[in-house]
C-alpha cells in the first residue's frame, strides 16, 4: 500500500471536508503578564530569521488520527524504555538547558530602537499581554462588519483565551495540536512569540519540554532540499544529541512557525508529497506542510503566526484552533502598559530621581485622563505598536537631555515603520513582490498628501475609493488591494470617534498622516501622467541607446553610412532633455517644502513639539462644545518630515523598506532648497515659527546646509517658547554648526533653569545681547551665568536678568562674574530680590570691573545705605555712568543725596525718580515704560504705592519752579502717572 493510502486510511470520515465550528463563548477575563518587553511589529522576526535547524534519524511511527489539528488518539511510536532512558541522560547532561540558555540570550536581545528607554527595559521587565480571542474559519471567511470604533474595541461574543491556554482541549474535548494565531500588522504577533519562547526558557511554560522556533521568512529564502534533522541541528547545535531520539520518546515538543505569510505552501498531494522520515531531504515548505498534516512528528504541537490574508493557506482540517490577537481592546490594558513603561526607573536618565519620578507620574496621569476621554488616541492605542510609539515620543519630548545627531522625530517614525514592516512584501504570491511600505507610500501616502493640501483629516468612503481603486486595472492590483485591506489598513486608518463622523476614517496617529504625505512627495510619487510616461520612455530609450551605440560604431567602420551616427545622436537627445525637465521636480519638492514651512497663517500657532505633546496628552481645560466650530487643521510637521526623510540615516532605513531615495536626488533637492528655504528663513519669524525652523534644520541633518542657514540669522528671538530640555538641545545642536557671533538671543519667559543654561552654554558664549528675563532663575542658575561670564571666549555685552529670583546668593555669584568679566557693558537686575545684602555684594566687586557702563538695580527693596554704597563705588568706576535705582525703598534724604549727583562732576547718573531737582528727568518715559512692561509680573499694590510717591514728588517739584515751560513738562508727566494709576485701579492695565 502506498504511503498516501496508508495515511488516508487512518483519517476519520469527513475530516478533509469541514472544520468543526468553534463554539462562541462568553466574554472571559484576560491575564496580564509583567515579564517580557513589548517590541512592536515583526521585530521578533529579525531574531527568528536565522533560526533554522534539522534532524537525522528516522524512526518507525504508527498512524495518526486527527480532526482539525486536534489529536483524537495518540500515535503508537513503539518507543522503548532504552530510548526514554537515553533521552533522560541527554536532558540531564544539559543539552536542553543549553538550548534554553541560547534561546533566552537570542530572544532577549533588544533592537536599537528599544534601547533608547535605558538599560532597565529588559525583556523580563515590561510586558502586557494583548487580548487574544478564539475564532473560527467561518468567522474569518465571513464579510467584516462596519469598521467602527465600537466594533473595533468591543467584541463580547468571542471567548477570550490566554496565551498559555491555546493548546487546551477544544469545545469537543479534543486535544489541540495545531494553532493558528493571526492578527493585522502591529497587533504584536512577533512580540507574543518572543514572550512565549522566553517564558519557556525560564520555566514558565511547563506544558512543553522542548520548543523549536522557525522563521518562515528564513525558510522562504532556502530552496535547497534539506531534512528535518539537518534543519534543526543547523542552527540549534545543542540539540544534536536530542534530535535522534526526538520521535522515539514521549518528549512534548512545540514547533513555532513565525510569519507564515512569507511561505508558499501547497497542501495538495500532487504539489507536496507525503513525508514521514525526518532524514529525508525535501524542500523546507514540504517540511512545514507535513508537520501541519501531522504526517511528520505527529505528537508535536505547532503554533503558526500569520497575517489574516494568509490564514486560508492552511486547510481548516489541519487546524485545531484559530486565535486572533485583538491588541489592547481594553482601555485598562492601555493604561497599564503606559504605567509600566513610563514609570520604569532610569527612564529619564536623570541624576535627580525625585524630580524625574514626579514628572513620570504627571505624564502617566495626564495620559490616563486623555484615554478616559475616549479621544482618538484610545483608538490608536488599540494597537500595541502605537502604544510603543506614544511612549517613545514622550520619552523623546520629555527625557531627552542631549540630542545625538542621529536622534530625530523623523527617525523615530522611520524606525517605527521598520520595526513593523521590516522590508516585508505585501503579498509573497504576487510576482511584482512590491514591498508593503512602498505600496503604502503610493496609496496611503497619496491620501495623506491630498488631505494635507486640502487641510482635511477625516476621509469618507469615496475618498478611500478615489485613492485606492481609481487606478485598478489588473487582477494583480486587485489582489494586492485585498491583502492590504485585511492586513494593513487598520494600522494606518481607524474610524473617527467624533460624534457624527463615525463612518469616516482618520489616520491612527495624526502625525503619521504628515509623515506619509512627506514620503509620498519625496519619493516623487506626485507626478502627472505625462511625467510618468516621459520617465518610463526616457529609461527605455536610454537603455536601448547603449546597445545601439555599439552596433552603429561597428557598421560605420564597414559601411559609409554617415547619417547613422547623426540619427543616433538625435535619438539620445530625448533622455538628455527629459533629465533636464525632470530636474524641475526637485525644484518643486523644495518649493513645496518652503511654502509649507513658512505659511503665514501658521505663524502664531504653538511650535510643532508642543503640538505633538498636546495630541498625545490632550489639552487641559473645558471640553469643546459639540456645536462649536473646530479650529483649522494644522500640518506644520509635513515640511519638517520632508526634510527629515532626506537625511542619510532615514534614507538608509527606507531603502530597507523598499522605498529608495537616491543620493543624487537628495543632493539636488538640498541644492534647490538653498534658493527657497534659506531665503525665506532670513525674514523675521515669530518665536514659535523660528523654533519650528530650527527643528526643521535639526531633522534635516545636513550640516553644511544648516551652517549656511544659521549664518543668515543674526538675531534669534524665542521669547515665550517653552524651552524644554529637547528644545534646548536642538537649539544647541543647530547653532553648533557655525562659530559666528549672534547679535541677540532672546530667551525671555522660556522656562529655563540651570540645566537649560548648561545645555545652551556654547551658544550663550557667542551672544552679544542676552535676554533671560522671567525664567525663575535662582542661585544655581546664577552659578552657571558666573561661569559663562568668566569664560575667556565670552562675548556677552548686554545681560538682562529682570524678574528672576536671583536673591542674595545669586548676587554673590554675579558679583564674582563682574570682577573678572571683560565683555559686559550692560547688566539689568531689575526686580531680582537682591535686598541690601545682594547690592552690597555687587558693590564690593564692582571696583574690579573695567567695562560695565550701565547697571539696573531697580525694584530690589534697597534702602538708603545700600543705594548710596553702590553709587559711591560707581562714582569711582572708569566706565559706569548710569545706575537705575527706581522703585526702591529710598527716603527723602536719600533722594536728595542722589539728586545732588552731577554727571560732569561725579561721572555717574542715578535714576531714582521722575524728577531731577526742579526739572523733569530725561528718563521719565523710560521709567514709566519699564513699569508698564513689567506690571503683569509685579505686585500691583506695591506698584500703586510707588506710583503715588512718584506723583507726590512730581507735584512737589512743580511747586518749587516758576518756569512755565518746566511746569508744563511736570503737568504732562503727572497726567501720564495719573492715567496709569487710574487703569491700575480699574484693572485695565
Amino acid at each position: 500500500m502506498s504511503r498516501a493510502m496508508q495515511f488516508q486510511s487512518c483519517l476519520p470520515r469527513g475530516s478533509w471536508a469541514q472544520l468543526p465550528r468553534s463554539l462562541a463563548g462568553s466574554r472571559g477575563t484576560h491575564s496580564v503578564s509583567v515579564r517580557a518587553a513589548a517590541v512592536p511589529g515583526p521585530a521578533g522576526r529579525c531574531f527568528l530569521r536565522k533560526i533554522l535547524c534539522t534532524s537525522s534519524i528516522s524512526l518507525h511511527r504508527g498512524c495518526v488520527r486527527y480532526q482539525g489539528g486536534s489529536q483524537q488518539s495518540s500515535a503508537q511510536p513503539g518507543s522503548s524504555h532504552r530510548g526514554q532512558s537515553q533521552l533522560r541522560n541527554v536532558a540531564s547532561s544539559g543539552a536542553i538547558k543549553k538550548h534554553q540558555n541560547s534561546l533566552s540570550a537570542w530572544f532577549s536581545h533588544q533592537p536599537n530602537e528599544e534601547r533608547q528607554f535605558g538599560p532597565s527595559f529588559s525583556l523580563d521587565a515590561v510586558h502586557v499581554d494583548p487580548v487574544i480571542r478564539e475564532s473560527s474559519l467561518e468567522e474569518i471567511l465571513k464579510p467584516s462588519p462596519d469598521l467602527t470604533i465600537q466594533n473595533q474595541l468591543q467584541q463580547p461574543s468571542r471567548r477570550v483565551i490566554s496565551l498559555h491556554s491555546l493548546f487546551d482541549v477544544d469545545a469537543c474535548g479534543r486535544q489541540v495540536k495545531n494553532v493558528v494565531l493571526y492578527g493585522t500588522v502591529g497587533t504584536g504577533k512577533s512580540t507574543l512569540i518572543k514572550k512565549m519562547v522566553v517564558d519557556w526558557c525560564h520555566g514558565r511554560l511547563p506544558r512543553f519540554e522542548l520548543v523549536i522556533p522557525f522563521s518562515c521568512e528564513d525558510l522562504s529564502h532556502s530552496h535547497a532540499h534539506i531534512s528535518l534533522r539537518r534543519l534543526i541541528t543547523k542552527k540549534y547545535q545543542h540539540l544534536r544529541d536530542v534530535v535522534p531520539v526526538l520521535e522515539a520518546s514521549n518528549l512534548k515538543v512545540l514547533f513555532i512557525l513565525n510569519g507564515l505569510e512569507r511561505l508558499s505552501l501547497d497542501f495538495r498531494l500532487a504539489g507536496t508529497e507525503l513525508c514521514c522520515d525526518p532524514n529525508e531531504p525535501v524542500p523546507p515548505s514540504a517540511i512545514v506542510v507535513n508537520l501541519l498534516r501531522k504526517y511528520l512528528l505527529p505528537e508535536a504541537s505547532i503554533i503558526v503566526t500569520t497575517r489574516p490574508s494568509a490564514v486560508r493557506r492552511i486547510p481548516g482540517k489541519y487546524v485545531g484552533r484559530y486565535a486572533e490577537i485583538c491588541g489592547f481592546s481594553d482601555t485598562n490594558l492601555q493604561k497599564l502598559y503606559f504605567q509600566m513603561r513610563l514609570s520604569q526607573p532610569g527612564c529619564t536618565g536623570e541624576e535627580s530621581q525625585d524630580c524625574s519620578s514626579a514628572e513620570q507620574e504627571n505624564l502617566v496621569e495626564m495620559l490616563s485622563r486623555n484615554l478616559e476621554r475616549h479621544n482618538q488616541i484610545t483608538a490608536a492605542c488599540f494597537l500595541p505598536s502605537y502604544c510603543w510609539l506614544v511612549c517613545t515620543t514622550l520619552h523623546f519630548l520629555y527625557f531627552t537631555r542631549t540630542v545625538p545627531p542621529s536622534q530625530t522625530l523623523t527617525g523615530i517614525y522611520t524606525s517605527f515603520l521598520r520595526l513593523n514592516f521590516s522590508g516585508e512584501v505585501l503579498d509573497s504570491t504576487d510576482p511584482t513582490h512590491i514591498s508593503m511600505m512602498k505600496y503604502v507610500a503610493k496609496t496611503v501616502g497619496k491620501l495623506a498628501y491630498e488631505g494635507v493640501m486640502s487641510r482635511k483629516i477625516c476621509f469618507s468612503e469615496e475618498d478611500l475609493q478615489q485613492c485606492f481603486e481609481v487606478e485598478m486595472k489588473t487582477e494583480s492590483e486587485l489582489n494586492l488591494l485585498e491583502v492590504f485591506r485585511s492586513d494593513v489598513f487598520r494600522f494606518f486608518l481607524s474610524p473617527c470617534v467624533q460624534p457624527g463622523k463615525e463612518h469616516t476614517f482618520v489616520f491612527t496617529i495624526p502625525a503619521m498622516q504628515e509623515y506619509l504625505a512627506a514620503l509620498y512627495v519625496v519619493l516623487g510619487e506626485k507626478k502627472t501622467l505625462a511625467q510618468r510616461v516621459g520617465q518610463e520612455l526616457s529609461e527605455v530609450i536610454g537603455k536601448v541607446s547603449e546597445d545601439v551605440a555599439v552596433v552603429v560604431n561597428i557598421i560605420s567602420k564597414v559601411l559609409p553610412l554617415r547619417f547613422l551616427p547623426v540619427l543616433f545622436n538625435l535619438l539620445k537627445i530625448f533622455p538628455r532633455y527629459f533629465s533636464r525637465v525632470s530636474g524641475k521636480d526637485k525644484d518643486a519638492i523644495a518649493h513645496t517644502m518652503a511654502e509649507e514651512l513658512f505659511k503665514e497663517e501658521d505663524y502664531y500657532n504653538d511650535d510643532v513639539l508642543d503640538q505633538i505633546n498636546s495630541s498625545i496628552l490632550g489639552v487641559e481645560g473645558p471640553m469643546r462644545h459639540p456645536d462649536e466650530a473646530p479650529d483649522d487643521e494644522v500640518f506644520e510637521l509635513f515640511p519638517i518630515f520632508m526634510g527629515g526623510i532626506l537625511s542619510r540615516r532615514n534614507r538608509a532605513i527606507l531603502e530597507q523598506l523598499g522605498c529608495s531615495i537616491k543620493n543624487l536626488a537628495a543632493f539636488e533637492i538640498a541644492k534647490a532648497m538653498k534658493k527657497t528655504v534659506i531665503r525665506k528663513g532670513r525674514k523675521g519669524l515669530p518665536p514659535s515659527e523660528l523654533m519650528d525652523y530650527l527643528f526643521f534644520l535639526h531633522e534635516f541633518q545636513n550640516e553644511r546646509f544648516t551652517a549656511e542657514a544659521i549664518r543668515s540669522l543674526r538675531a534669534v528671538n524665542l521669547s515665550s517658547v517653552k524651552m524644554t530640555p529637547l528644545k534646548c538641545s536642538v537649539l544647541a545642536s543647530v547653532m553648533s554648526t557655525t562659530c559666528h557671533e549672534v547679535e541677540e538671543l532672546n530667551l525671555t519667559s522660556c522656562n529655563l533653569d540651570s540645566s537649560s543654561l548648561r545645555t545652551l552654554f556654547p551658544v550663550l558664549l557667542r551672544c552679544k545681547t542676552l535676554h533671560l528675563q522671567l525664567n525663575s532663575l535662582g542661585s544655581d542658575a546664577c552659578k552657571e551665568i558666573r561661569d559663562l561670564l568668566l569664560h575667556d571666549k565670552c562675548v556677552v555685552s548686554s545681560l538682562r536678568l529682570t524678574n528672576n529670583p536671583v536673591g542674595e546668593q545669586g548676587a554673590r555669584y554675579l558679583a564674582e562674574a563682574l570682577a573678572g568679566n571683560r565683555s559686559l557693558t550692560q547688566l539689568s537686575l531689575l526686580h531680582t530680590a537682591l535686598g541690601d545684602p545682594g547690592a552690597e555684594a555687587i558693590a564690593q566687586h564692582l571696583a574690579q570691573n573695567q567695562h560695565l557702563q550701565e547697571l539696573n538695580l531697580g525694584y530690589n527693596s534697597l534702602t538708603d545705605t545700600a543705594a548710596l554704597r553702590v553709587v559711591e563705588v560707581a562714582k569711582k568706576h572708569e566706565t559706569l555712568d548710569k545706575v537705575h535705582l527706581y522703585f526702591n525703598d529710598i527716603s527723602e534724604d536719600g533722594k536728595r543725596a542722589l539728586d545732588s549727583l552731577r554727571m560732569d562732576r561725579d561721572g555717574v547718573r542715578a535714576l531714582v525718580f521722575l524728577t531731577a531737582g526742579t526739572d523733569v528727568s530725561d528718563y521719565w518715559s523710560h521709567i514709566l515704560n519699564v513699569v508698564q512692561r513689567n506690571l503683569p509680573f509685579w505686585d500691583r499694590e506695591r506698584v500703586r504705592q510707588h506710583l503715588a510717591l512718584l506723583l507726590q514728588d512730581l507735584e512737589s517739584s512743580r511747586s518749587q519752579t516758576a518756569n512755565p515751560w518746566r511746569k508744563a513738562k511736570f503737568l504732562r508727566v503727572e497726567s501720564e502717572v495719573k492715567k496709569m494709576l487710574g487703569k491700575l485701579q480699574d484693572g485695565t492695565l
